[in-house]
């Protein structure tokens, strides 16, 4: 019983320390620049904890959506239920954010970049 409630106070711990540490889009773009642009790329955990970043962000911004609507509030973004963008455009949207404003964190930057993309009109 004592080694269960260890545990689960050191995933709590993790949880909120993940929560807590929000990669930046300058991060994001600095590991993106290390990955090689070949097949090879998606066995690199790099790749991985970057596809996991963006998913969650991606997730936090539709949650948040559906959130709004739920409480009969306007959502920020009407995002349709599949967006689909391909790793190209992930870097070239989060390239032209200014260098100044790059230590956002993901998840704000695909906010703001729905919120343009998919207005709710």
């Amino acid at each position: 019983m004592k080694t269960m409630t260890i545990a689960a106070g050191l995933l709590a711990l993790s949880l909120i320390a993940g929560a807590a540490s929000a990669m930046t889009v300058q991060e994001f773009l600095t590991t993106a620049n290390t990955i090689p642009q070949n097949p090879t790329a998606l066995l690199r955990s790099d790749t991985r904890r970057l596809m996991a970043e963006f998913r969650g962000a991606v997730r936090t911004v539709r949650t948040e959506q559906t959130a709004a609507t739920t409480a009969g509030r306007a959502p920020a973004t009407c995002m349709p239920d599949k967006v689909g963008l391909s790793p190209n455009q992930i870097l070239v949207r989060f390239n032209t954010i200014p260098a100044a404003r790059r230590n956002i964190s993901v998840t704000q930057a695909m906010r703001e970049w729905m919120a343009a993309e998919y207005p709710c009109r």
